[in-house]
């Protein structure tokens, strides 16, 4: 791996990895705003991007995913371009030749200071600094599992299946979410007219039905939109509403060497919505 920095300082974060392309397909999925915060835990890192105050995405890479992952004190927070850091985990490209990868060495010194980059490929080491920033303060959506009224779990091909499928000259998609018929109904109102997408409670790309009550709630589907790209990447997606109708989209990503890891949207309900619409 990429050789560490010489100094007799600690890092308040210092992090390597075999394989960049682990990070960087994670992060690409939150994508959206050039800007991301970090937060550092032992526990593992997480990445969160917002944007209007409506729409958050955050990417969990668990500490265990890395081959070395220290953090020195209980967490470490900045924000950082991260356009600039994609660019600088793929600055030996997207796409490896068979059998090599780029390692990676992630180093932080703490406020004030840059993300500094060891990126090391068929021996070529390629040292980066990023500039960070002072972190903002993020929206907290309060969704606890505590209030969570329904919940489904899908294998995440059948909600590819739907974004193919839905009209998205509409401004809206309306979920359903209910005990009874028809149980997860994704709507949208388009161009075209209105199209709707059922899938029965028994449905085998249905892996989990827990619905409480009858919800109905639109969401904004440019909000949803960047949320594809971790549906992409995903084998199952879990779909929360709490009583105010926030949504949770919990998507699991397997990487190549079968390890786990999860990006989450929350998104906030459209206000426009009458109940005379419904």
């Amino acid at each position: 791996s990429a050789p560490p920095p010489s100094s007799a300082e600690p890092y308040a974060l210092s992090a390597s990895l075999d394989k960049a392309r682990h990070l960087s397909s994670l992060l690409r999925a939150v994508h959206f705003q050039d800007h991301a915060t970090c937060f550092a835990t032992a526990s593992g890192l997480r990445v969160t991007v917002e944007d209007a105050k409506c729409i958050q995405a955050n990417a969990f890479i668990q500490a265990d995913i890395f081959q070395e992952f220290a953090v020195q004190e209980e967490s470490v927070v900045f924000r950082i371009n991260l356009s600039v850091l994609l660019d600088c985990l793929t600055i030996f490209g997207t796409s490896s030749l068979p059998g090599t990868s780029t390692a990676l060495r992630m180093c932080y010194r703490g406020y004030g200071y840059p993300l500094m980059l060891f990126l090391e490929e068929g021996g070529v080491v390629t040292v980066c600094k990023i500039n960070t920033q002072e972190p903002e303060e993020l929206l907290d959506f309060d969704f606890c599992s505590t209030k969570v009224v329904n919940k489904i779990i899908l294998q995440s091909e059948g909600l590819r299946e739907a974004f193919a499928e839905l009209d998205m000259t509409s401004e809206v998609l309306q979920i359903t979410m209910s005990p009874e018929k028809p149980y997860f109904r994704l709507s949208t109102f388009g161009n075209a007219g209105s199209a709707h997408l059922d899938y029965p409670r028994d449905s085998d790309l249905m892996e989990a039905f827990h619905c409480n009550q009858t919800q109905t709630n639109r969401y904004k589907i440019s909000l949803l939109k960047p949320s594809t790209k971790a549906l992409a990447l995903s084998c199952k997606v879990s779909i929360r509403t709490d009583a105010q109708g926030f949504l949770s989209l919990q998507y699991m990503i397997r990487n190549e060497d079968g390890q786990i890891c999860f990006v989450e949207y929350y998104c906030c309900p459209d206000e426009d919505i009458t109940e005379a619409e419904l």
